[in-house]
């Protein structure tokens, strides 16, 4: 899989700035586990609306690191919406769960 993300688009966004791309990884680093345990947790007790607010948040920077997860974060979202169970959603949760905690572990590794 390799290391499950690309700062091609964080280089961009930089312009260069080495400064800028570690301040974006560090936010990175910061905010995504808290709102990737806390979509986890709104699934599990079966408050899609919450699931939805934390997919939708996560969306950007998931996309910005080039994390392919836009199809399953556009699930999560869509469950929120349905009157599907819990269980229906749960293979998407723990695909994205594996995605994004291997690459905070690559992140995490390359800068710290």
């Amino acid at each position: 899989m390799g290391k499950g993300y690309s700062l091609k688009s964080v280089r961009e966004l930089s312009g260069g700035d080495e400064e800028f791309v570690m301040v974006l990884v560090q936010t990175f680093l910061e905010e995504i586990p808290p709102d990737l345990d806390n979509m986890t947790q709104a699934v599990a007790s079966n408050n899609p609306q919450m699931a939805y607010q934390y997919a939708h948040k996560m969306k950007p920077n998931l996309q910005l690191f080039d994390i392919d997860l836009l199809s399953e974060i556009k699930q999560i979202e869509s469950w929120s919406k349905s009157n599907k169970s819990k269980e229906e959603i749960m293979p998407v949760l723990n695909h994205i769960e594996t995605k994004v905690k291997s690459s905070i572990e690559a992140l995490k590794a390359d800068f710290q």
